[in-house]
């Protein structure tokens, strides 16, 4: 047999090649504590940290550009439309500030993680990987896409609308505009240069953080798919266990190993829990206002506005989706453990047996979870209560609106 034809174990950097190629082209580098190349990881540093005060000051552009629209209720529009642009900017910085401040936690993380991962194919095969791994980049691909697309429609639209309306459709002039509201204190679009340089200036900047934001979750999505194939592993282990009481010392040496695996798997959902967990109380309260001025923008304006708002709004939804879905996987995976081993034989076993399994399942009662502050462990239940608060904000501002 051809050695291409067979089939190789998948490694821990294959599931994280998504968002670690995709942070490198920020200038992020996950792995930099391993990088050899002193020079290469410096120039990237630079980058990314070039990248992020660009980003800000653009950010304050458009803060001022709301403040400005808001003293006249005849450009309130325009304040509403810049909105939910400002909410995904001030999300995308807060998590990569947060992927700075933990990012000896996240570094920890994902050794520990790379650590427990099956290495041979038949672990793999006995972890069931492919079918998450199958999962995982199915949502990935999607969510990728919207993210990207969002960021992408809103930077070059404006440039190829002109150039159609200039080449090919005989306008005499090439409008200048751009994809974001943005106050510059100079004028963008007097000269073809400046406009141009501006122009791919915030290009530059929305990719930035549309990877940040994006990355973020995909490296969420990545860890939790992990602790849930672990959580997973255990479960079946605990259930497949025959309990034989004539092998109680084999029994016991079982279920000890199966408690570590366990608690180590707890603690690694605990540090995901400190890393995010502030972060994303912002992203649900952003997100609750970025869906409400986002479906205003699509219920009073043309066609064109409503198409490229319509992505940014199932970007933001499908996000906060994804967020609670795997949250949600979490909680199930980890509460499974704790009906597994209710599951076994254990009335056959002796009393420390029955006692150690007890004690593991009142451990797995009290399930891994993210539990943002002041808000309800993150699960579907949460997506819902996001999406409620959305519409609360959506019709305090319709009415208050049509009323003035």
């Amino acid at each position: 047999m051809s050695s291409s034809l067979v089939e190789s174990p998948r490694t821990f950097g294959d599931m994280m090649r998504m968002p670690v190629r995709f942070y490198k082209t920020i200038g992020e580098d996950i792995y930099a504590h391993r990088s050899t190349n002193e020079l290469t990881s410096l120039l990237l540093k630079i980058y990314l940290y070039a990248g992020f005060i660009n980003f800000n000051l653009l950010v304050c552009g458009e803060l001022v550009f709301f403040y400005k629209s808001i003293q006249d209720f005849e450009t309130v529009r325009l304040a509403i439309a810049v909105a939910p642009c400002i909410g995904f900017s001030l999300v995308a910085d807060f998590k990569q500030l947060t992927m700075a401040v933990y990012k000896k936690t996240l570094i920890q993380l994902l050794d520990e993680l790379e650590e427990i991962h099956p290495k041979t194919l038949l672990a793999q095969r006995a972890y069931k990987m492919a079918d998450f791994e199958r999962t995982m980049k199915r949502v990935i691909s999607i969510f990728t896409f919207l993210c990207l697309a969002y960021t992408t429609t809103f930077t070059l639209y404006p440039a190829v609308k002109a150039t159609v309306k200039y080449n090919f459709l005989g306008y005499e002039t090439f409008d200048r505009n751009f994809g974001f509201l943005i106050w510059f204190p100079y004028d963008a679009t007097s000269r073809n240069w400046v406009y141009w340089i501006t122009y791919w200036d915030i290009a530059h900047g929305a990719y930035l953080a549309g990877i940040a934001f994006l990355c973020a979750d995909l490296l969420l999505v990545v860890v939790i798919t992990q602790l849930c194939m672990h959580f997973s592993y255990i479960s079946t282990r605990l259930e497949a266990h025959p309990c034989d009481p004539d092998q109680d010392e084999e029994n016991l040496t079982f279920l000890c190993s199966m408690i570590k695996y366990h608690d180590k798997c707890l603690t690694l959902c605990e540090h995901v829990n400190n890393m995010y967990s502030f972060s994303l109380l912002l992203n649900f309260l952003m997100a609750s206002m970025q869906i409400c001025f986002i479906a205003f923008q699509v219920t009073e304006s043309t066609i064109e506005v409503i198409l490229i708002y319509c992505i940014f709004l199932m970007t933001s939804m499908v996000q906060v989706f994804l967020v609670c879905y795997y949250g949600d996987a979490l909680i199930a995976a980890s509460v499974r453990v704790g009906d597994a081993a209710y599951n076994q034989n254990w009335f056959q076993c002796s009393k420390r047996y029955c006692i150690m399994l007890k004690l593991m399942i009142m451990r797995s009662q009290k399930p891994a979870m993210i539990r943002p502050p002041t808000f309800p462990p993150i699960s579907l239940v949460t997506y819902m209560k996001v999406i409620s608060m959305s519409y609360q904000f959506f019709a305090l501002l319709k009415t208050t609106y049509y009323r003035d």
